[in-house]
């Protein structure tokens, strides 16, 4: 049996860069957020459903109009209920198929909401990559261009972080670290988790 590890953080935690370096090391990387794409792409019975619900507007080129969905369900509880509870049994229909596929030592399960959409019951050990609140914000606007009521926004609908904390069953603390520093990290975390399956 192939170990799933959990990989999460909030939004700017330097969690992609982390989940690039496993990939670096050859670990398979089960991506929630991508297939949470691919269940809303041009031609999906999913996004004919959101086109449906929210109007044309919530089209570009017949393709999802993602930020303005995002401003649409982030000032909406029940616009953002009605998506999720669309999305998430979709999402989760291809994690747990692409879990069953795969190989290796171990597999890493990236996602943002692990905790919050209850996938950590599909996984043996949870990583988490923690920074200060101020520094996702610093990181999340450089990388997304989104102003900083955006960012906090999403960090509000997200797990608090003292419980995500809690949750983790190994963590990365990525307030202040230089990138070998970091992949110097992933790189003794690979070594913990193979050993964990022998």
């Amino acid at each position: 049996m192939t170990l799933i590890i959990g990989l999460t953080g909030g939004i700017g935690s330097g969690k992609s860069t982390v989940s690039r370096f496993f990939s670096e090391l050859g670990i398979q990387i089960i991506d929630a957020d991508f297939l949470a794409r691919q269940v809303v792409e041009k031609g999906q019975p999913a996004l004919r459903e959101i086109e449906q619900h929210f109007g044309h507007e919530v089209l570009m080129s017949g393709e999802l109009n993602r930020p303005f969905l995002r401003e649409l369900i982030f000032k909406n509880e029940q616009e953002k209920l009605w998506i999720n509870n669309l999305l998430h049994p979709l999402i989760r229909a291809q994690i747990v198929d692409q879990l069953a596929k795969a190989k290796g030592d171990y597999v890493l399960l990236e996602a943002p909401l692990l905790f919050e959409n209850n996938l950590d019951k599909l996984t043996d050990y949870d990583l988490v990559v923690d920074a200060s609140p101020a520094l996702q914000v610093k990181r999340a606007c450089a990388r997304d261009g989104a102003g900083e009521e955006v960012i906090y926004a999403i960090i509000a609908s997200q797990i608090d972080r003292k419980t995500r904390l809690q949750k983790a069953d190994f963590i990365i603390d990525n307030n202040h670290l230089a990138r070998s520093a970091l992949e110097k990290i992933v790189q003794q975390l690979d070594t913990q988790f193979r050993k964990l399956k022998n």
